[in-house]
This record gives structure tokens, C-alpha cells and sequence, in this order.
């Protein structure tokens, strides 16, 4: 989907970006930006297996039909 973006598209999205928020409201935006995708890899980052401890092995999914009802 972005593969055909040339550097001519990002000067029009630049540009439309200004006209909506402004000169004076960018750095809190590109600060908050920042902050989201910081965050964002800190929590995929921490979420690998090999830094979490080690899980027990899951039971098999039996039917209800396998099921003895006392």
C-alpha cells in the first residue's frame, strides 16, 4: 500500500499536516508521536518469550462428547 509513495507525496501530506494543525501545535504533536511509538516498543519489546519466565505446558481441548458425566 505505501510502495508507491514518492518523496513528492510526503511534501503534500507535509503540507496538508500544517494547514490542519498549525505551525505552533507541530512540536507537541511530533513529541506526542514520539512518546506513543517509544511506549509501543517498549511493550512489544517486553513481551517476547524469551524474557518472560516459562510457561506450562496447556492440556488438550477434549470434546464434550469425550466427556464422562458422572
Amino acid at each position: 500500500m505505501l510502495q508507491n509513495l514518492t518523496g513528492w507525496h510526503a511534501l503534500v501530506i507535509l503540507a496538508i499536516v500544517l494547514l490542519v494543525f498549525g505551525s505552533s501545535k507541530l512540536p507537541a504533536l511530533a513529541r506526542s508521536v514520539g512518546q506513543s511509538v517509544r511506549i509501543l516498543k517498549d511493550e512489544t519489546h517486553d513481551d517476547s518469550p524469551s524474557s518472560t519466565a516459562p510457561v506450562a505446558p496447556v492440556a488438550p481441548v477434549t470434546s464434550v462428547a469425550d466427556r464422562r458425566v458422572p
